[in-house]
């Protein structure tokens, strides 16, 4: 049996991308192959409380740093699994011990590498960042665009594992009903680069379609504001909402409009298609998970995206076709098929650490 450690919180009511996509791994991981650790600091998900073959460590309110680097340093894992960017990993990846570990590093890269140019990420977390996501001995990207980033950006090779979607959570209300007014679905943080002010300025453009923000983050504030301002009364904002909540929005949605330029592959996408919504996003990032022209439509320049939009909203038969295609093609990244694939990937790599161990081994003699 493989032994993993997964540098990730197993909290049921976090909703992190990169933690919801750790848990849906793990819960899918196979018990008969797979022993898993995984941190946690209130309820845990019930799947993975209740998987055979898993060890849950509870992290203290306080010095939670000193409980994960004693488990890196201690356990008796053969992989390490989504290392975080956190001083615990920085000081193990430093550390002697190491080298005489049997055990691998896998490093998960779910955005685009150019972080010195984002505004919103401080240059100490990008240094945090490089230190130990980009030291680890194994480095898997979510798309190919980010595979490129990576290497564009810091001439380090990776493997790709795209993200994936429960399509059984995930799916279209049957009963739903036409909306009277059209209603259009923006999931995401409410930052710059996540473009939710262009989600105002289309809402400006066509009055006679709600659009709903779920999420928020720093720009919250002054979206609302200038909402206010602009007396868009066709604009609702949701706040942050728990899995199920965003759910019926896809649900209740004619289609999803997401403008962020700065992205991996974004789990709304295929969260949106998986639920039967034609998704317009941005061509910036090259998603995998949108077909231009059957799926959705990916938009190179602002007055794309308004264009594209007006011959959604104008368009039943053509949102009903696309809504269809999305739902067929979000099932290839379906989480089982995505878990498949690291299955592999850990049992060639637990290999790798077995078989380094040994010859390390006979080296000393």
């Amino acid at each position: 049996m493989i032994r993993i450690l997964v540098d990730s919180l197993a909290d049921a009511a976090l909703t992190n991308a990169q933690m919801v996509n750790a848990r849906e791994i793990v819960s899918r991981l196979d018990p008969a192959r797979f022993h898993v650790s995984m941190f946690h600091l209130t309820e845990p998900d019930p799947r993975i409380a209740g998987r055979p073959a898993t060890r849950l460590i509870k992290l203290p309110a306080r010095r939670q740093t000193l409980v994960i680097l004693e488990e890196f340093v201690r356990g008796d894992q053969e992989v390490i699994f989504y290392l975080k960017s956190s001083p615990a990993a920085k000081w193990f990846l430093r550390s002697s011990v190491l080298a005489r570990k049997r055990c691998r590093t896998i490093g998960t890269i779910e955005s685009q590498c150019d972080l010195h140019t984002e505004s919103t990420v401080t240059p100490q977390s990008a240094r945090l960042w490089e230190q130990t996501v980009l030291r680890c001995d194994y480095l898997f990207a979510n798309s190919h665009s980010v595979q490129r980033s990576l290497r564009n950006e810091y001439g380090l090779g990776s493997e790709i594992i795209p993200t994936g979607v429960d399509t059984e959570f995930f799916r279209g209300d049957e009963g739903h009903r036409p909306n009277h007014r059209l209603r259009v679905l923006f999931v995401g943080s409410l930052r710059p680069f996540k473009g939710p002010q262009m989600v105002l300025d289309a809402a400006s453009r066509f009055p006679q379609s709600d659009f709903v923000l779920v999420g928020d983050g720093i720009s919250g504030a002054e979206l609302r504001a200038r909402a206010a301002r602009e007396n868009l009364i066709n604009v609702r904002f949701t706040g942050s909402l728990s899995l199920e909540a965003v759910r019926e929005e896809y649900r209740s949605a004619d289609l999803l409009f997401f403008p962020s330029t700065w992205e991996g592959s974004p789990k709304v996408i295929l969260e949106a298609a998986a639920c039967g919504l034609p998704v317009i996003a941005s061509s910036k990032y090259e998603p995998e998970s949108v077909i231009h022209g059957k799926t959705g439509y990916l938009a190179a320049q602002p007055e794309e995206f308004f264009q594209y939009l007006e011959t959604l909203l104008g368009n039943f038969e053509l949102r009903r076709d696309m809504g269809q295609a999305g739902r067929l093609h979000a099932g290839k990244f379906d989480w089982h098929l995505v878990t498949r694939q690291w299955e592999d990937a850990f049992v060639r790599i637990a290999h790798s650490a077995s078989m380094h161990c040994r010859v390390s081994a006979v080296a000393s003699l």
